[in-house]
């Protein structure tokens, strides 16, 4: 197999139209602010110092991340494995973070990007309480540039259609993680649901 380079690239795709590159916009309007304000769920995209990526999903409540302005998000972190790698990023790294927002039922998503700064400040943690507890810190995005992506990925995927995979089909997180490294116990699936709904 042979790697592609940039003129093989201009071989196999055609130029984007017009539309294409002006759909790129400086700043959140009143279409993005409303899909992320349904969004119960995106994934966040960092780069560390040494050129690796790292892609992360979040979660929480429909508009979970708040919209503070044309150019600014606002994300609390919530509980999780405490690797931070996507916020080491952030801190360490280039600063550059991209957003890609998903709407249940929707098959076009949101991509956000710009430069991220970390707070822990105690009264933004306050404003942000869900599940009965204040996210750890707040990711603030300067908003450089959005666009929306057409539904095609999705609609290929069947992402959102009613016929689901048996969550049985696979072993729980904790009994793959003790095969793969002999640590921690072993868990059903329903002993590791109950954990998650006291950790969100």
């Amino acid at each position: 197999m042979t790697d592609l380079c940039a003129d093989d690239l201009a071989t196999i795709y055609g130029n984007p139209t017009p539309r294409v590159i002006a759909k790129a916009r400086p700043a959140i309007d009143a279409h993005a602010r409303k899909f992320i304000e349904m969004s119960p769920f995106c994934v966040l995209a960092t780069s560390g110092t040494d050129g690796s990526v790292d892609a992360s999903p979040r979660g929480g409540g429909i508009g979970f991340v708040h919209v503070a302005g044309p150019n600014q998000l606002l994300m609390p972190d919530r509980a999780g494995n405490n690797r931070i790698d996507s916020f080491r990023n952030v801190v360490e790294g280039s600063g550059f973070v991209h957003l890609l927002f998903f709407v249940p039922g929707i098959d076009e998503t949101l991509r956000v990007g710009g430069r991220g700064t970390l707070s822990a400040d105690p009264d933004l943690l306050a404003s942000m309480v869900e599940f009965g507890k204040p996210p750890r810190a707040v990711l603030n995005v300067a908003v450089s540039e959005v666009y929306f992506h057409c539904g095609k990925a999705l609609m290929r995927s069947k992402l959102w259609a009613p016929e689901k995979v048996q969550r049985s089909v696979m072993p729980s997180i904790t009994e793959v993680v003790y095969e793969q490294t002999g640590l921690g116990e072993p868990q059903s699936q329903e002993v590791v649901e109950a954990l998650y709904k006291t950790q969100l």
